[in-house]
This record gives C-alpha cells, structure tokens and sequence, in this order.
C-alpha cells in the first residue's frame, strides 16, 4: 500500500501547491486580460488603416491605367480610321513594287509620330494582308513568311470586326511562336482591324503596344517594402505587369491582400504585403507584453512555491510519513533541518517510528525463532531409519520382480530424503545442491522417459558457496513440467552458477520448452516485483493468500527472509525458444548455518 499512498500524497501536495499559484494568477488575469486585448485592437486598427490607405493608392493607380488605356484606344481608333494611312495600304498589292516601298515609308513615319507623342505606347505596328507585311515603329518592315502566322493576323483582323481585344506577349501563337516573339514586343498590346468605316476593308491588323517600362513605373511607387508585390491582371486573371518580391508565389492567410477593380477595363491591381512586416512595431509592444506577463507568472509561481514550503511542505511530509508507517513500511523517517515547531513535531514523529520499528522487528524476530523451532521439533520426530528401510524395502521388491526403473526411482528417492533430512541442516554448497538436485532430477527422467538431458555448468568459484537447501528444486520442477511436457524427445536442462563482479552469486535453470507467453511473463514479472517491495511481514500474510505462482513465491519469500531485500529473482523467455529463471543473491549473504557446518 506504500506507493498509493505516496501518490495521493503527493497528488495533494501539488493540489495545494496549484491553489496556490491559481490564487495568485487570478490576481494577475484582469491585467493580463486587458494587454491582451489593447494589443490586439490596435493590431487590428493598424490592419484597417493599412487597408484602407492601400485601397485609396491603389484606386489612383487604377485611374491612371484607365487614362492610358482610354489614351491608347483613341489613338488606335485614329489610326484605324485615318484615310490616307488606309488609302496607302489598300492600294497595294501582293508585289513589292519601289512605290509600295514609298508608301509604307509613308506609313511608318506616320505611326511613329504617333509614339512620339504618346509615352505608353512603345512601338505600334500595321500587318498588311497583300504583301504579309508587318510595318512597325520599332523593327521597321519585314515580311512573315509563315503561312500559321499570316493566317493567325487575317483572323485576328477578322474576329474583331469594327472593336479591339488586348493581347498579352506570352500568348501563344501558332508553332511554338508567341504573340511577343513574332512582333517583337514583351508588353500586352492592343489589336484591332484597319480601315474601321470600309465594310468592304482588307484584312489589315493594327497592333498597338504598351510600354512595360511605364507600366511599371505608375506602380512601383506604391510598394510599402521590399517583401511585397503589387500585380497589374486583365480580366482573365493574366499577369500584365508585376513588381516586387516573387519569392512567395501563393498567397497565404499571414498576408494582407487588397485588391482595386477598374469599372471601365475590369482589371484588377492587387497588393500583397507579409503582415510581419505590418505589425512590427506592435509585434515588439506584444513581445514586450508578453515578457511582462512571463516574469509576473514566473513571480507568482516563486511566491506560492515559497508560501507551501513554509507552511504546506512539512504538513505533507510528516502526513506522508504517518500513512506509509500504517502501511507497514517500518524504515520511516522524515527528513526535516526546521527549528521551529513543525521540526519539533517531525522530530518527534521519528522517534516513535524508530521505537515502534524496535518493538515489532523484536515480536516478529521471536515469533520467527519459535516456529523455526517447532519446525525442527516435527521434523525430528520422524525416524530417518524407518523411511530408509522402507524405501530400502521397495527397492528390493522392485529388483526382484525385475521392475528397474521403478527399483531406480526409489533409490533416487531414497537419497534425496537422505540428504534432506540430513542432521537437520538448512544450509548446502552449490555443489552439495547439484548432487541431491540431480536425484530428483533423474526422478523425473526416468518418469519422462529420457526424453531431455540434463547439463550442470557450476563454476570452480561458486562450488563452495552455501545456500539454501531445496531452492533450487521448485525451479527445476517447473522447468520440467512446463517445459518439458509432451516432448518426446530433444529436450534440454542446464543448471548453471557463477560468481558476478565478485559479490554476488548468479544460479539459473534453463529449459528449451515452449517458453512463456508475453502476456504471462509481464504477470509473472510484476506479481514478483510486488513481492520484492513488500516488507518481510507483508510476505508472511501474503502466503494465505497467493493463488498461483507457488513455487517462484516460496522462494523468492525465502530467498527476501534469508538473505535480505537484495537478493531477487529475475524470468526471462522468449516463446517458441525456452525460460531462463536466474536467483541473484548477495555473497556477503551466504554463509553456513554453524561454525561446525564450515568444516564440511
């Protein structure tokens, strides 16, 4: 009942110490509380301003866009309904005469005051259908010699009719070919057909290009820091232009995202910000906060700590001590280096436990001295010579009637009762062990019918090492009859002893039988485990009440009671392979019984 006891105790001991710190935590909650949530307001107003301010640049940027785009399609419109510039175009045909050199001269001049003019536009180019000649500012003219690319201006041209539609330069085109690679243009661009007012026009494209470089220039000023990006995306959701950090490339939740939608081109700027980098200066009020709340704890904890040291502590230890002395634990003491009237009363504790101990170990020593007299008053009553001739007797009996194996058992039997009763004595050599086990053992194989060996390994050290007698028998017993049960043969026994760092004697039985079931051996193992902690008097009550395990219970009781709370017994086995019991017992321990019993 010892380590029961010592848990609730120790479960009320930190109840206490608990109440104690809630008491003072309590004190500190209102405070901690309203940090807490000043903290969090202002994180949160800091987040709508930043928001707020975002939408507000955002909105002005988007009216810019607006105005150049508004811009640009006016000046695609201008020149897609300009006579002369469409008058040069229809006029020639599929040859590339000089003169159609002069008029696309003529054309090219125009289109390039119009990019002079116009800081968004980079280059504007002019696809003539006739010649497959593609006109622009920046490359001057060149002919597209691929039939998929012809065809794709002819269709474009012919898909927009009389409006326009905004391509962007990664478009793909036809053949591996881009939109930007094949007008050598890396912006979105603007194309429409030409000759807007002739219902009978040509496939003639216009093709009018941003600059990406100004594109960017209206946002980057926008950027709050280096870890953010703003993005410029169509209504597609295709990427325009875009700056900043490109490190992140999806969003997450710990992001502040404000987006600004144009009525009149419905794209979309969006700004992404780490909010790290937001709430940083809060972030610091908040660390700094949580310091405070850190070392309040920690001082609250200290305080309660010191509290139920002084006061609580030794209440506890001494009524720690008093339930493990009504458990039957004797070796109590409650250490204590108080002074004043919780030492006292401590102190005094212990002096009745120490007398207490005295008085018991002195009734339990003299009750132990009378039965062990008893015993041997019984045992002398019987007379050695009448169960000698009797077994004498059998044995002549079975010889006569040619009964060996029978004549043998008794004859094993007869020396075994032999050296039992031997004077009296309770104490063997290992040696002297081996040689009256063996005679039970040979018991055994005769009634098994030879079907297992038996192997004796006894190191020359530990011949000559008194034991117990009978303490090895219960464990040869169940190693026989749980291991070697149903076996026809192949069976195998080996007793081995050893002396181990030179204090104390290992003895071990091992059998090849089936072994132990894990489920069994954690029983076996805690069942013994429990007896190892209880004290002596606790091991002689438990007799009357063990239900199985006998034998490894009696001589783990004899073993505790003969030689003290060191000496143990250890079963390991795995199945399918076998058991190994191993008796550890301290050497200082074993000795003979008289001085009379060392000359043998």
């Amino acid at each position: 009942m010892k380590k029961p006891f010592r848990w609730i105790s120790d479960r009320f001991s930190q109840h206490i110490q608990t109440r104690l710190t809630g008491y003072f935590l309590l004190i500190l909650l209102p405070l901690v509380v309203v940090s807490l949530f000043a903290i969090e307001k202002s994180r949160d107003i800091l987040y709508e301003q930043a928001v707020e301010r975002t939408e507000t640049a955002l909105s002005s940027a988007m009216n810019h866009f607006d105005l150049a785009l508004q811009n640009v399609e006016e000046i695609s419109t201008l020149i897609a309904g300009d006579p002369s510039i469409n008058e040069l175009l229809n006029k020639n045909s599929t040859q590339l005469s000089p003169q159609s050199i002069v008029d696309f001269s003529e054309v090219l001049e125009q289109l390039s005051k119009l990019v002079s003019v116009n800081r968004f536009v980079s280059q504007i180019a002019v696809y003539h259908h006739a010649s497959n000649m593609l006109i622009s500012t920046n490359s001057g003219g060149r002919k597209l010699t691929g039939e998929p690319q012809q065809e794709w201006m002819v269709e474009a041209a012919r898909n927009n009719g009389t409006g326009f539609s905004y391509v962007m330069a990664v478009y793909p085109v036809v053949g591996g070919h881009t939109f930007g690679s094949m007008t050598n243009t890396d912006s979105i661009s603007l194309i429409r057909a030409m000759d807007l007012y002739n219902s009978e026009r040509q496939s003639n494209l216009l093709m009018v290009s941003f600059q990406k470089a100004k594109l960017l220039n209206i946002i980057k000023t926008l950027l709050p820091s280096v870890n953010s990006r703003i993005s410029l995306v169509n209504e597609k959701g295709e990427v325009i232009v875009e700056t900043g950090s490109t490190l992140e490339d999806e969003v997450t939740g710990r992001d502040l995202v404000v987006t600004t939608a144009s009525d009149y081109s419905s794209w979309q700027l969006t700004l992404v910000q780490p909010r790290s980098e937001l709430y940083k200066e809060t972030d610091q009020l908040r660390l700094f906060t949580y310091a405070i709340i850190a070392l309040s704890i920690l001082l609250a904890i200290i305080i309660s700590w010191v509290v139920y040291s002084g006061i609580a502590a030794p209440v506890l230890k001494l009524s720690r001590g008093m339930k493990r002395l009504s458990s039957g634990e004797l070796n109590v003491n409650v250490d204590t280096k108080r002074r004043d009237e919780f030492g006292f009363l401590i102190q005094s504790f212990n002096k009745m436990a120490a007398v207490q101990k005295h008085l018991i170990e002195d009734h339990y020593e003299q009750q132990l001295r009378l039965e062990t007299t008893e015993l041997k008053f019984l045992q002398s009553q019987i007379n050695p010579h009448f169960l000698y001739n009797t077994l004498d007797s059998i044995y002549w009996m079975a010889k006569n009637y040619d009964a060996d194996e029978i004549s043998e058992m008794v004859m094993n039997l007869s020396k075994f009762f032999r050296l039992s009763l031997n004077k009296g004595r309770q104490v063997f050599t290992i040696e002297e062990s081996v040689i009256h086990l063996h005679y039970y053992v040979r018991i055994q194989q005769i009634r098994f019918l030879d079907s297992f060996t038996v192997a004796y390994r006894i190191s020359e050290d530990s011949r000559r090492v008194p034991i117990l007698k009978l303490l090895l028998q219960p464990l040869v017993e169940n190693a026989i009859l749980h291991g070697m049960e149903g076996r026809s043969e192949g069976g195998s026994l080996i007793i081995s002893s050893w002396i181990e760092q030179g204090s104390i004697v290992k003895i071990s039985v091992e059998d090849n039988g089936p072994g132990i079931a894990e489920e069994r051996l954690i029983y076996i193992r805690e069942e013994l485990a429990k007896m190892g902690a209880r004290s002596v008097q606790a091991l002689s009550q438990d007799e009357e009440h063990v239900k199985d395990l006998f034998g490894l219970r009696n001589v783990l009781s004899r073993m505790k009671l003969y030689y003290g709370r060191d000496a143990d017994i250890d079963v390991n086995s795995e199945p399918g392979k076998g058991t190994v019991v191993t008796l550890s017992i301290p050497l200082d321990r074993c000795r003979l019984e008289s001085p009379a019993d060392e000359n043998v």
